[in-house]
Order: structure tokens, then C-alpha cells, then sequence
């Protein structure tokens, strides 16, 4: 098995319709697997990469998800944000309506709206622009040239700018899921699309060619522990 390339072999989870049993397992254990091998931890670095830049503080802050799954890295943002007393708006968006359904049905809270549709295709509530975008273990789901316009339009969508957490594509970070999952999932979705997902994601030069494509000059990509790669850009308005 060859890593030099990006494999392009559909995820299970990407199936236009899944059982909801086995949707919620795959949630669950996804929300698992950030937790105890640093991916909310990522995501929450990108957040506060922005922080220190929101200067508005006589409104809500408001930061949108797209691929949002069950909003376990939402979950996690709102964490932050109330510990640090700040007034916040959540957006959560994905086109599995199961996803949305499940993850208002966990949030409790009157900050959050939950958007069932395509990225490209959202409406923002009347009034309410993000400040922050993000995605989570989402890019490796789009081609090349998808997930440079998808970059574009984080881009033009947000105020301060957005950020990605996403997977290095390596050896090391394949087998470790894979022998992780198959000892300890009970999920058919993740023991697949797990492992896959590392041989769908992309290398530091692939990053930097696909931020090219976008016309996007300015960025910043760290490496993070368990093979993540967050990424930030950063809007000069």
C-alpha cells in the first residue's frame, strides 16, 4: 500500500442515505476519538488563534461549522466560551439531516442554529454574518479543486477569517487508526472510514498547492500532535 498519492475511494459515512442507528454510533465514536486523541483540542487552538483578534465585544462572537456532523466540536467551542464569560452564536451546518437533528437534540442551549444543507447553498440568519468559519476532519471528503473553492468561500463568508482541522497523510497515522479501530470500534462505519480517511487527506506541499489554487497567499499550517494539520487564514478586513 502506497501513501505517495491521496486515495479517492468514497468514505461509507459519505452514502446519500445511512441507517440512523448506525449514523448515531459513527457520531458518538467520532466525538470519542477527538476527545482522546487531541482533535477537539486542535479545533480549540483555532479558536483561540482568532480570539485575541475579536475586538466586537458589544455583541455575541459567532462561529459557523460547516460539515458539523453531531456538533461535538461546537460542543467543545462552547465550553471555552462560557468559561471565559463570552456572549457567543453557534452555527452548525451539514447536509445529513440526521446530523442536525441529532445535534440540536444534544444542545440545549438558545445560542445555536442548525442548518440542514449544503455549505455553498447556506442562508445566514437575518442579521448574523460569522466572524470565525471552521471544519473538522471535512476537507478530505472534496477533490483538489473542490476544497480550493470551498476555501474561497470561507474566505469571503467570514469576518475575521477561518481555520481547518484536518488530517496529515502519513503511514504512521494510517496504521495507528486502523489497529486502534479494529480493537476498539464497534462501528462498521468508523473501522472503515477511519484509516481511509488518513489515505484521503493531504501532505503539507498538497496544502500549500491547494491554498495556491484559491488565490490565498497568507496562511499559517502547524503540525499537531496525532497527525493533524490545523490551518489558518487569517481576513485582512
Amino acid at each position: 500500500m502506497s501513501l505517495k498519492k491521496r486515495d479517492h475511494t468514497p468514505e461509507m459515512l459519505d452514502a446519500e442515505h445511512l441507517p440512523y442507528v448506525d449514523l448515531l454510533n459513527n457520531l458518538a465514536e467520532l466525538d470519542t476519538i477527538n476527545t482522546l486523541l487531541g482533535g477537539h483540542a486542535v479545533t480549540i487552538k483555532g479558536l483561540l488563534h482568532f480570539l485575541d483578534r475579536y475586538k466586537d465585544w458589544d455583541r455575541p462572537i459567532v462561529i459557523a461549522e460547516i460539515g458539523c456532523g453531531g456538533g461535538d466540536n461546537l460542543a467543545a467551542i462552547r465550553n471555552v466560551l462560557q468559561a471565559r464569560h463570552i456572549s457567543y452564536h453557534l452555527i452548525g451546518i451539514d447536509l445529513k439531516q440526521d446530523c442536525t437533528r441529532y445535534a440540536a437534540r444534544k444542545d440545549n442551549g438558545v445560542d445555536s442554529t442548525w442548518m440542514c444543507c449544503d455549505y455553498a447553498q447556506t442562508q445566514w440568519p437575518e442579521g448574523i454574518r460569522p466572524d470565525i468559519i471552521f471544519s473538522s476532519l471535512f476537507c478530505h471528503h472534496f477533490t483538489d479543486a473542490q476544497l480550493a473553492t470551498q476555501l474561497v468561500w470561507m474566505r469571503d463568508n467570514s469576518n475575521l477569517g477561518f481555520f481547518i482541522n484536518d488530517i496529515h497523510r502519513h503511514p504512521v497515522a494510517y496504521w495507528s487508526i486502523k489497529v486502534l479501530t479494529a480493537l476498539y470500534s464497534r462501528s462498521a462505519y468508523v473501522k472503515n472510514d477511519a484509516p481511509l480517511s488518513v489515505k484521503r487527506a493531504f501532505t503539507r506541499p498538497e496544502w500549500r498547492s491547494i491554498l495556491h489554487s484559491a488565490g490565498i497567499s497568507t496562511y499559517y499550517i502547524s503540525h499537531q500532535w496525532a497527525f493533524r494539520y490545523p490551518v489558518f487564514v487569517s481576513n485582512d478586513r
